[in-house]
């Protein structure tokens, strides 16, 4: 229990072991003024009821603030649950639309990946023709001039040979 709880309990339970002690003295009939009449009555035992009445309202006040709060942690429990799932559903939106669009990226990038793939293959079978021409025409450049040569050294050879 709580320390205010526990308190109001003691100040009860005193009220009522002063009131058994001073039992003959509550009960003692006085002369009491309402105002409009005035009547013989026991000023201990109306004091008393009225205790009790303002008690019992007291806690009935505390019945109604208690569940008028149990109401409304209810009603934000019920707010924060569908905020919780409209947060939820959001975000699991969020995250379809961001698979969606990496899924189209990673395919727009693989489609350009191919693309500059066969670009590149065919700009180096392009080389490699260019290449294979230039080696044939510096080949064939190459054995135009050793033959050539070849000419000129046999045509100097028969003029150097020694006649005999």
């Amino acid at each position: 229990m709580k320390i205010r709880t526990i308190f109001l309990l003691m100040v009860l339970v005193a009220i009522a072991v002063f009131a058994m002690l001073n039992w003959n003295a509550f009960m003692m009939p006085t002369t009491l003024s309402l105002g409009v009449a005035v009547v013989q009555a026991p000023l201990g035992l109306v004091m008393l009821g009225l205790l009790v009445f303002l008690t019992a309202l007291f806690l009935l006040f505390v019945a109604y603030m208690q569940a008028s709060v149990l109401f409304e942690a209810r009603r934000h429990e019920r707010d924060l649950r569908a905020n919780r799932e409209l947060a939820d559903n959001a975000e699991a939106s969020r995250f379809t639309e961001l698979r969606v669009f990496l899924e189209a990226e990673m395919k727009r990038q693989a489609d350009l990946h191919a693309e500059s793939r066969v670009v590149i293959i065919e700009r180096v079978d392009q080389l490699d023709r260019d290449l294979r021409s230039a080696l044939e025409e510096a080949g064939n450049t190459l054995g135009a001039y050793i033959g050539e040569l070849e000419d000129r050294l046999e045509g100097g050879a028969k003029i150097i040979q020694p006649r005999t």
